[in-house]
Protein backbone atom coordinates (compact mmCIF):
# COMPACT_ATOMS: atom_id res chain seq x y z
CA UNK A 1 0.00 0.00 0.00
CA UNK A 2 1.35 3.23 -0.70
CA UNK A 3 2.48 5.35 1.91
CA UNK A 4 0.35 8.75 0.93
CA UNK A 5 -2.90 6.48 1.41
CA UNK A 6 -3.54 6.46 5.27
CA UNK A 7 -6.62 3.85 6.31
CA UNK A 8 -8.54 5.23 9.58
CA UNK A 9 -7.08 3.64 13.12
CA UNK A 10 -10.35 2.31 13.93
CA UNK A 11 -13.82 3.48 14.18
CA UNK A 12 -14.03 5.16 17.20
CA UNK A 13 -12.02 7.74 18.98
CA UNK A 14 -8.59 9.08 17.44
CA UNK A 15 -8.93 7.78 14.21
CA UNK A 16 -6.37 9.83 12.13
CA UNK A 17 -3.61 11.78 13.68
CA UNK A 18 -1.06 12.98 10.86
CA UNK A 19 1.72 15.26 11.96
CA UNK A 20 4.17 17.07 10.55
CA UNK A 21 6.59 14.68 12.08
CA UNK A 22 5.22 11.38 11.23
CA UNK A 23 3.82 12.77 7.40
CA UNK A 24 7.73 13.91 7.08
CA UNK A 25 7.32 17.50 5.88
CA UNK A 26 7.33 21.23 7.66
CA UNK A 27 3.76 22.32 7.77
CA UNK A 28 0.01 20.15 7.46
CA UNK A 29 -1.31 18.54 10.52
CA UNK A 30 -4.87 16.79 10.25
CA UNK A 31 -7.08 14.95 13.17
CA UNK A 32 -10.28 12.88 13.50
CA UNK A 33 -11.98 12.06 16.13
CA UNK A 34 -15.04 9.50 15.80
CA UNK A 35 -16.88 10.85 18.93
CA UNK A 36 -20.03 9.16 21.00
CA UNK A 37 -22.61 11.38 22.68
CA UNK A 38 -20.89 12.51 26.01
CA UNK A 39 -17.23 11.79 24.76
CA UNK A 40 -15.07 15.20 25.45
CA UNK A 41 -11.77 15.60 23.61
CA UNK A 42 -8.99 18.43 23.71
CA UNK A 43 -5.66 19.82 23.96
CA UNK A 44 -3.53 22.58 24.26
CA UNK A 45 -2.60 24.48 20.65
CA UNK A 46 1.43 24.93 21.54
CA UNK A 47 2.58 26.63 18.48
CA UNK A 48 0.44 25.54 15.71
CA UNK A 49 -3.09 27.07 15.27
CA UNK A 50 -5.74 24.97 14.36
CA UNK A 51 -9.78 24.99 12.51
CA UNK A 52 -12.00 22.51 14.23
CA UNK A 53 -14.32 21.47 11.48
CA UNK A 54 -17.55 19.70 12.84
CA UNK A 55 -18.20 17.04 9.50
CA UNK A 56 -21.02 15.52 11.12
CA UNK A 57 -22.99 15.70 14.29
CA UNK A 58 -22.94 18.37 16.98
CA UNK A 59 -20.95 19.06 19.69
CA UNK A 60 -20.57 21.43 22.58
CA UNK A 61 -17.15 24.10 21.48
CA UNK A 62 -14.75 25.95 23.69
CA UNK A 63 -11.23 27.53 22.13
CA UNK A 64 -8.96 30.31 23.31
CA UNK A 65 -10.56 31.25 26.39
CA UNK A 66 -14.18 31.47 24.37
CA UNK A 67 -17.64 29.25 24.75
CA UNK A 68 -19.38 28.58 21.15
CA UNK A 69 -21.86 26.71 22.91
CA UNK A 70 -23.22 23.59 21.07
CA UNK A 71 -22.55 23.57 17.51
CA UNK A 72 -23.06 21.21 14.49
CA UNK A 73 -26.09 21.58 12.07
CA UNK A 74 -25.01 18.80 9.64
CA UNK A 75 -25.86 14.99 10.82
CA UNK A 76 -25.21 13.58 7.35
CA UNK A 77 -21.58 14.54 5.71
CA UNK A 78 -23.56 14.21 2.35
CA UNK A 79 -26.98 16.69 3.83
CA UNK A 80 -24.23 19.55 2.36
CA UNK A 81 -25.36 21.80 4.87
CA UNK A 82 -22.14 24.06 5.25
CA UNK A 83 -20.33 23.27 8.32
CA UNK A 84 -19.66 24.75 11.52
CA UNK A 85 -16.22 25.25 12.31
CA UNK A 86 -14.19 26.99 15.03
CA UNK A 87 -11.11 28.77 14.67
CA UNK A 88 -8.49 28.28 17.53
CA UNK A 89 -4.35 30.37 17.79
CA UNK A 90 -1.56 28.93 18.90
CA UNK A 91 -1.01 29.13 22.53
CA UNK A 92 -4.59 28.29 23.63
CA UNK A 93 -6.32 25.44 24.34
CA UNK A 94 -9.43 23.96 23.17
CA UNK A 95 -12.58 21.29 23.96
CA UNK A 96 -14.86 19.61 22.37
CA UNK A 97 -17.90 17.19 24.44
CA UNK A 98 -20.38 15.38 21.56
CA UNK A 99 -23.83 15.64 22.05
CA UNK A 100 -24.66 13.56 19.71
CA UNK A 101 -22.68 10.75 17.60
CA UNK A 102 -19.76 13.51 15.90
CA UNK A 103 -17.26 13.71 13.56
CA UNK A 104 -14.60 16.32 14.52
CA UNK A 105 -11.64 17.25 11.97
CA UNK A 106 -8.76 19.05 13.62
CA UNK A 107 -6.75 21.09 10.85
CA UNK A 108 -3.47 22.57 12.25
CA UNK A 109 -0.68 24.52 11.00
CA UNK A 110 2.05 26.88 12.05
CA UNK A 111 0.66 29.85 14.34
CA UNK A 112 1.93 33.03 14.27
CA UNK A 113 -0.36 34.70 17.30
CA UNK A 114 -2.12 36.95 14.18
CA UNK A 115 -5.55 35.97 15.27
CA UNK A 116 -8.14 35.09 17.54
CA UNK A 117 -10.35 32.68 18.24
CA UNK A 118 -13.75 32.97 16.52
CA UNK A 119 -16.51 30.70 15.15
CA UNK A 120 -15.86 30.50 11.19
CA UNK A 121 -19.59 31.90 10.47
CA UNK A 122 -19.29 33.57 6.47
CA UNK A 123 -18.54 29.96 4.59
CA UNK A 124 -19.69 30.28 1.10
CA UNK A 125 -20.51 28.12 -1.36
CA UNK A 126 -18.95 27.68 -5.15
CA UNK A 127 -19.64 25.25 -7.96
CA UNK A 128 -16.90 24.77 -10.12
CA UNK A 129 -15.60 23.21 -14.01
CA UNK A 130 -18.40 22.30 -16.16
CA UNK A 131 -19.43 18.73 -17.57
CA UNK A 132 -17.96 15.49 -16.07
CA UNK A 133 -15.45 17.98 -14.05
CA UNK A 134 -18.31 19.63 -11.90
CA UNK A 135 -17.99 19.79 -8.19
CA UNK A 136 -19.14 21.60 -5.09
CA UNK A 137 -16.97 24.35 -2.82
CA UNK A 138 -16.99 25.11 0.73
CA UNK A 139 -14.27 27.24 1.01
CA UNK A 140 -14.09 27.54 4.60
CA UNK A 141 -10.58 28.98 4.93
CA UNK A 142 -9.04 29.99 2.11
CA UNK A 143 -6.81 33.52 1.42
CA UNK A 144 -9.93 35.48 0.93
CA UNK A 145 -10.39 35.58 4.82
CA UNK A 146 -8.12 36.52 7.04
CA UNK A 147 -8.91 34.52 9.69
CA UNK A 148 -5.59 32.65 10.20
CA UNK A 149 -1.74 32.64 9.90
CA UNK A 150 -1.44 29.53 7.73
CA UNK A 151 -3.91 27.34 7.30
CA UNK A 152 -6.23 27.04 3.88
CA UNK A 153 -9.05 24.90 4.36
CA UNK A 154 -12.05 23.78 1.94
CA UNK A 155 -13.96 21.00 1.51
CA UNK A 156 -15.59 19.92 -1.65
CA UNK A 157 -18.37 17.63 -3.27
CA UNK A 158 -17.89 15.63 -6.12
CA UNK A 159 -20.83 13.93 -8.41
CA UNK A 160 -21.03 10.47 -8.95
CA UNK A 161 -18.58 10.02 -12.44
CA UNK A 162 -17.28 13.07 -11.91
CA UNK A 163 -13.36 14.14 -11.83
CA UNK A 164 -11.79 16.69 -9.13
CA UNK A 165 -8.86 18.76 -8.54
CA UNK A 166 -9.01 18.02 -12.32
CA UNK A 167 -6.94 19.46 -14.36
CA UNK A 168 -3.79 18.16 -12.71
CA UNK A 169 -1.92 21.21 -10.81
CA UNK A 170 0.52 21.20 -8.50
CA UNK A 171 1.40 23.37 -5.71
CA UNK A 172 5.01 22.38 -4.75
CA UNK A 173 7.40 25.68 -4.92
CA UNK A 174 7.61 28.63 -2.85
CA UNK A 175 7.52 31.13 -6.12
CA UNK A 176 5.46 33.49 -5.39
CA UNK A 177 3.44 35.00 -7.52
CA UNK A 178 3.52 31.57 -10.02
CA UNK A 179 3.33 29.17 -7.44
CA UNK A 180 3.47 28.72 -3.76
CA UNK A 181 4.76 25.78 -1.53
CA UNK A 182 1.69 24.41 0.09
CA UNK A 183 1.72 20.43 1.66
CA UNK A 184 -1.60 18.90 1.24
CA UNK A 185 -4.40 16.46 3.02
CA UNK A 186 -7.33 14.69 1.45
CA UNK A 187 -9.86 13.35 4.11
CA UNK A 188 -12.12 11.77 1.62
CA UNK A 189 -15.88 10.01 2.39
CA UNK A 190 -17.81 8.36 -0.18
CA UNK A 191 -21.61 7.82 -0.54
CA UNK A 192 -23.06 4.76 -0.29
CA UNK A 193 -19.97 4.66 2.21
CA UNK A 194 -19.08 1.17 0.63
CA UNK A 195 -17.75 2.85 -2.67
CA UNK A 196 -14.49 3.91 -3.39
CA UNK A 197 -12.85 6.74 -5.58
CA UNK A 198 -9.36 7.15 -6.92
CA UNK A 199 -6.51 9.74 -6.30
CA UNK A 200 -3.34 10.23 -8.14
CA UNK A 201 -0.52 11.69 -7.12
CA UNK A 202 2.42 12.22 -9.30
CA UNK A 203 5.37 14.57 -10.21
CA UNK A 204 6.24 15.73 -14.19
CA UNK A 205 9.61 13.70 -13.50
CA UNK A 206 8.12 10.76 -12.75
CA UNK A 207 9.98 10.87 -9.30
CA UNK A 208 6.62 9.79 -7.72
CA UNK A 209 3.67 8.62 -8.91
CA UNK A 210 1.02 6.78 -6.75
CA UNK A 211 -2.36 6.27 -7.93
CA UNK A 212 -4.37 4.91 -4.79
CA UNK A 213 -8.01 3.09 -4.01
CA UNK A 214 -9.67 5.46 -1.71
CA UNK A 215 -12.10 3.91 0.94
CA UNK A 216 -14.49 5.99 3.20
CA UNK A 217 -12.56 7.66 5.80
CA UNK A 218 -9.24 7.26 4.28
CA UNK A 219 -6.86 9.85 4.21
CA UNK A 220 -4.35 10.89 1.50
CA UNK A 221 -0.97 12.80 1.77
CA UNK A 222 0.06 15.27 -0.92
CA UNK A 223 3.84 16.58 -0.41
CA UNK A 224 4.32 17.33 -3.93
CA UNK A 225 3.12 16.99 -7.07
CA UNK A 226 -0.34 16.74 -9.59
CA UNK A 227 -3.53 15.50 -7.14
CA UNK A 228 -6.52 14.81 -9.48
CA UNK A 229 -9.69 12.86 -8.16
CA UNK A 230 -12.26 10.43 -9.66
CA UNK A 231 -15.68 9.51 -8.24
CA UNK A 232 -16.78 6.35 -10.04
CA UNK A 233 -20.39 6.39 -11.57
CA UNK A 234 -22.41 5.55 -8.38
CA UNK A 235 -20.59 7.27 -5.57
CA UNK A 236 -20.48 10.02 -4.69
CA UNK A 237 -17.34 11.54 -3.12
CA UNK A 238 -17.07 14.11 -0.54
CA UNK A 239 -12.97 15.37 0.90
CA UNK A 240 -11.44 17.89 3.30
CA UNK A 241 -8.53 19.91 2.39
CA UNK A 242 -6.01 21.09 4.89
CA UNK A 243 -2.97 22.82 3.16
CA UNK A 244 -0.64 25.20 4.48
CA UNK A 245 3.19 25.88 3.48
CA UNK A 246 5.42 29.17 4.12
CA UNK A 247 2.93 31.51 2.37
CA UNK A 248 -0.84 31.79 3.35
CA UNK A 249 -1.49 31.75 -0.67
CA UNK A 250 -2.63 29.13 -2.80
CA UNK A 251 -1.15 29.69 -6.33
CA UNK A 252 -0.62 26.62 -8.24
CA UNK A 253 0.28 24.93 -11.64
CA UNK A 254 -1.87 23.34 -14.22
CA UNK A 255 0.21 20.25 -15.71
CA UNK A 256 1.10 21.46 -18.83
CA UNK A 257 -0.16 18.14 -20.89
CA UNK A 258 -3.22 18.98 -19.40
CA UNK A 259 -4.17 22.59 -19.28
CA UNK A 260 -5.59 22.74 -22.68
CA UNK A 261 -8.64 21.46 -20.80
CA UNK A 262 -9.09 24.30 -18.74
CA UNK A 263 -8.49 26.78 -21.24
CA UNK A 264 -11.08 25.16 -23.00
CA UNK A 265 -13.55 25.22 -20.30
CA UNK A 266 -12.54 28.95 -19.63
CA UNK A 267 -13.90 29.60 -23.25
CA UNK A 268 -17.14 27.65 -23.15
Amino acid sequence: MSELLIKPNGDSGKVHDITPQNANWGYVGFGLHNLSPGDTVGEDTGDREMILVLVEGRATVSGGGQDFGELGDRINVFDKKKPHCVYVPNGAQWSATATTQCTLAVCSAPGKGGHSARLITDIGFEERGTGANTRYIHPIAMEDKDIADSLLVTEVYTPQGNWSSYPPHRHDEDDFPRMTYLEETYYHRLNPKQGFGFQRVFTEDGSLDETMSVADGDVVLVPKGHHPCGAPYGYEMYYLNVMAGPMRKWRFQNHADHDWIAQRDAKS
